[in-house]
């Protein structure tokens, strides 16, 4: 499911199925493998970085890719680019490289002023990508063949397969800089996103007793567990995840409790991250039989969230850090 919950920019008035939206989330969040360039770009098994010197469109850059042990090459900047990845669109603008992108996928929903088409991440078509003339792709996956597609039609792709912890995102930044020419702007996003979530971190009071949380994805229970790029978050202030230990194999990572287990587990914290494609409430969460005894819910402690950043591994998981860091701090003050 890591990827995220998204919908096209009206998805607050167009809903889709919660179990589409879920298989959308535990897609994304998957792990796909490396970084991969093919496409128009030189494959050199083995090769190194080719040096671009402090100049954020020195070109032709060549990017070795972690886990493969491949670097690929692309001769000159991207001037046309496909997202199909909302966490990748989000770092593209944020990094200065909004113009250069021609077209996203139907779930980038951010910033408003990207260029949202039907294109899909999950089921791509190569033929209608090749429609926008692009001369770099961005995927989450290599989905379907995409990427020996494209190949055929000399488009390089990139594949950016969902962030399994804070540090894989601010690596993947820093990737998307050296393809598209902002390398300079993509290491300061990476810098600043590092150094504003460690503080907030270490300012955040740590309880003696560490707070025990339930992060729901949808009101059928679906959550994350501490494997997961979200619950590393949550990790890095301390909380207990109730989910841990329910886990099987095939879920990876994202099992679905029973409303027996929560009950159980009467978590200290609740965080509900359906808000937006499920319309869920503190209140009408906390009005599920058997949820007005629960310690979270007794001390309004049941947070609401933003779907899309509680789940993205973009720049804008600062947002989600703070809205954490709030939550412990108001449960710390009850103590």
């Amino acid at each position: 499911m890591i990827g995220s919950v998204q919908d096209r920019p009206d998805h607050h008035r167009v809903r889709r199925p919660l179990r589409f939206r879920l298989a959308v989330l535990l897609s994304l969040l998957s792990v796909f493998g490396a970084v991969a360039l093919a496409g128009c770009a030189d494959r050199a098994p083995g090769g190194e970085s080719t040096p671009d010197g402090s100049r954020d469109a020195g070109f032709p850059v060549t990017i070795n890719s972690p886990g493969s042990g491949e670097s690929f090459t692309l001769r000159s900047k991207p001037t046309r680019i496909v997202s199909l990845s909302p966490p990748a669109t989000e770092t593209l603008y944020a990094i200065g490289a909004g113009t250069q992108v021609v077209a996203v996928d139907a779930e980038s929903n951010y910033p408003k002023e990207a260029p949202t088409t039907e294109l899909s991440g999950l089921s791509p078509n190569p033929e209608a990508i090749a429609e926008y003339n692009p001369q770099l792709v961005v995927a989450h996956a290599d989905a379907d063949g995409l990427v020996a597609a494209l190949d055929k039609l000399d488009i390089p792709t990139l594949i950016l397969p969902a962030a399994q912890t804070l540090e894989a995102a601010y690596r993947q930044y820093t990737v998307l800089g050296k393809a598209t020419g902002h390398r300079a702007a993509a290491e300061d996003l990476a810098s600043r996103t590092r150094d504003e979530i460690d503080k907030i971190i270490a300012d955040t009071p740590k309880p003696d007793t560490p707070l025990s949380y339930y992060h729901e994805l949808g009101p059928d229970y679906y959550t994350a567990t501490s494997d997961t790029f979200i619950g590393g978050v949550y990790r890095r202030f301390g909380l207990r995840n109730i989910a841990d230990g329910s886990d099987d194999p095939a879920a990876g990572g994202y099992p679905q409790l029973s409303a027996q287990r929560v009950l159980r587990a009467d978590p200290d914290l609740i965080f509900l991250a359906d808000t937006k494609c499920c319309a869920m409430t503190p209140d009408k969460a906390g009005a599920r039989p058997g949820w007005d005894e629960l310690t979270a819910v007794r001390s309004g402690l049941v947070v609401p969230l933003n779907d899309d950043t509680a789940s993205r591994w973009s720049p804008r998981v600062v947002e989600f850090v703070r809205t954490v860091a709030d939550a412990v701090t108001s449960a710390s003050k009850r103590g």
